[in-house]
């Protein structure tokens, strides 16, 4: 129970903060949205860049965390698809938007703080490693099984170009190739650089956990209860499981591990609801899990800590 009051429960008290002062209409849509776009475009790109310009690539980016990772994040999406299509009976560009909501779990805004407060800063690089191929991987999915569902439009190589240039102008994916570059190349930073980026990206986490409380008043619970609360199942439970399964198998490291598993057992994050809304299919259902699913995650994360040895302190 000490895990639970210690460790999970603050992170989502201050989502729960910007929940409620949007609800009591003490900031409007604006502030919390230039609140949401300052911890996306400037204070979290900061952060990334330094911890991908610092990692260690060799010992951080290995097959094993990768693998259990994201064959997990794929038989999320797989599930999502199939179960939206085969048991409920949905369109197969609606069970597409569903099995990328299974799929994309929160990895930025809820992994990161998770296990910063669990096992501390020392033990993020696992989670910046998943983070950097996160959306990518994702998306190249999602938008390739929706054209596929689709079949017509612009087809898959007109849209992967159009993604291309929206990421390529992402404040979040430029961060991440500056931090490659710095490490690859050995380009020394000045120090009172670092140490301005650092200030910057010290706001980042609490910034973007309060403004998602505040974006999440909008996505009121709506939609098929049964299929929302299947892709919670496969958001919260089948994909850590599967990734637990695949980083015992595999001789994953104690460190990488958990956050491969924390990671996993985020929340559907609010891409899941942008995909959904790109192609105007399933959004209600799609805003509907991430609120849940993020609600649902109280329990569940305080779980898969306890299964992790986590007791709090």
């Amino acid at each position: 129970m000490s895990a639970l009051i210690d460790i999970v429960l603050p992170v989502f008290l201050v989502v729960g903060f910007g929940y409620l002062v949007r609800w009591r209409e003490m900031l409007s849509d604006g502030a919390i949205d230039g609140m949401m776009r300052f911890a996306q475009s400037v204070a979290i790109p900061c952060l990334l860049f330094l911890a991908i310009s610092s990692l260690d690539l060799g010992a951080e980016f290995n097959f094993p965390l990768l693998s259990s990772f994201y064959a997990g994040a794929f038989a999320g999406f797989l599930a999502g698809l199939l179960g939206a299509r085969f048991l409920f009976g949905r369109p197969w560009t609606d069970a597409v938007a569903f099995g990328f909501v299974s799929l994309f779990s929160n990895s930025l805004l809820l992994g990161l703080p998770i296990t910063e407060r669990a096992f501390g800063p020392d033990a993020l690089a696992g989670n910046y490693a998943i983070i950097s191929i996160h959306a990518p991987f994702c998306y190249a999915i999602g938008i390739t099984a929706m054209e596929i569902a689709r079949a017509e439009g612009a087809g898959i190589r007109a849209t992967l170009t159009q993604i291309f240039r929206s990421m390529s102008r992402n404040m979040l994916v430029i961060a991440i190739a500056a931090g490659f570059v710095v490490n690859l190349t050995g380009l020394p930073l000045p120090g009172v650089l670092v140490e301005a980026l650092a200030l910057v990206g010290r706001a980042a986490l609490p910034t973007a956990l309060f403004a998602l409380g505040g974006v999440l008043y909008l996505y009121r619970p709506e939609g098929d209860l049964k299929i929302v609360l299947y892709l919670c199942v496969a958001s919260l439970g089948l994909h850590p499981a599967i990734t637990w399964a695949l980083g015992q198998a595999q001789g994953l490291g104690e460190a990488p591990f958990r956050s491969a598993i924390l990671t996993a057992a985020s929340a559907p994050g609010i891409n899941a609801y942008v995909f959904a809304n790109l192609y105007g299919v399933g959004k209600r259902v799609a805003a509907t899990t991430v609120l849940v699913g993020t609600a649902l995650s109280i329990l569940t994360v305080w779980i898969w800590l306890a299964a992790l040895g986590v007791n709090g302190g």
